[in-house]
């Protein structure tokens, strides 16, 4: 399988900063101004950030600005691709904590400013790859989440990571009614190798700014090799446990989402294919794409399951 990597990137496949730059103005002003305001989390909206291009980045061009930051799965501000866009501007940022603990000799609880402060932030291109069987081209910006565990440094029983986002009804209305699509909050987990793993990140920005509230703000999980709700948005919380961790889709429906969730062609749900995919933004005509798998990075990460069955272990 051949992987593409960032000395192959040209100009050509990125979308040009000011481009980008002058859709988020676009967004934001005139007669889109409450709607371009939605798609900016609350403080930080639009503050630059920069980081040097990680060589795990594909040449794929990125989706646009505009579709990432309209079109998302956020259940916690409702079940509409439109809900997060609409609601999550709501969301107070700061302060923010995310607290480490679990099989660690040095848990802590840290300010997030804090917490990032110690590593280097890297730009990386990655495929994202939804369950509902449509993807995106995501230019995020973060850091390897092995370097966090690090810095915890993890006890020799532990053997997975479980994340935790945030709860808070009164700023997220999705967790809030009588008509709850989860139970709260959203619980994720890895395994510990998968989680060391160098292609795995907690992003704090995407397009060279601070990461929109509807987008996971102030900081996610991305895993690109897996389906998207895997990559957890607004953590508070990581512990490191011996035993396999609940997660929120393999609770509420075990039979449709695994625990593993990988990216596999040969694995469908069973209410549609996952053998194809629907690029967003390609346009009208650009019909379906063959999905990849491991959604294109079995270079980097086919040998964590080897000897393993992916159509038992989905």
């Amino acid at each position: 399988m051949l992987i593409r990597h960032a000395p192959d990137l040209t100009e050509a496949h990125v979308t040009p900063k000011e481009a980008y730059l002058n859709r988020r103005r676009f967004l934001v002003a005139g007669a889109g101004a409450l709607v371009g305001a939605a798609l900016l989390p609350r403080e930080a909206a639009a503050t630059p950030l920069s980081g040097a291009k990680s060589p795990y980045s594909t040449a794929d061009k990125p989706t646009s600005l505009s579709d990432i930051t309209s079109y998302n799965n956020f259940y916690e501000f409702g079940t509409d691709k439109a809900d997060p866009a609409a609601y999550a501007g709501k969301l107070t940022l700061k302060p923010w904590s995310v607290k480490v603990d679990g099989l660690v000799n040095k848990p802590g609880t840290y300010d997030l400013d804090e917490f990032a402060k110690p590593y280097a932030v890297e730009e990386r291109i990655y495929r994202h790859r939804c369950v509902e069987a449509w993807s995106m081209v995501i230019p995020w910006l973060g850091f390897p989440l092995a370097a966090v565990l690090k810095r915890a440094d993890p006890q020799g029983s532990a053997k997975y990571v479980a994340f935790e986002t945030l709860v808070r009804p009164s700023e997220m209305p999705g967790q809030s009614g009588f008509f709850q699509a989860l139970a709260w909050p959203y619980v994720e987990g890895l395994r510990l190798d998968e989680a060391m793993n160098p292609l795995t990140m907690l992003a704090t920005g995407l397009y060279g700014e601070t990461l929109p509230a509807q987008n996971g703000a102030p900081i996610r999980l991305v895993v690109p090799w897996k389906y998207g709700f895997k990559g957890i948005k607004s953590i508070v919380r990581i512990s490191l446990v011996e035993k396999q961790p609940a997660t929120s889709w393999n609770l509420e429906n075990p039979n449709e989402y695994g625990f593993y969730s990988n990216v596999n062609p040969e694995v469908d749900h069973p209410r549609w294919s996952q053998a194809t995919e629907r690029r967003i933004g390609a346009g009208l005509f650009a019909g379906r794409q063959k999905t990849l798998m491991f959604n294109g990075y079995a270079d980097q990460v086919a040998q964590l399951y080897s000897g393993m069955d992916l159509r038992v272990n989905f």
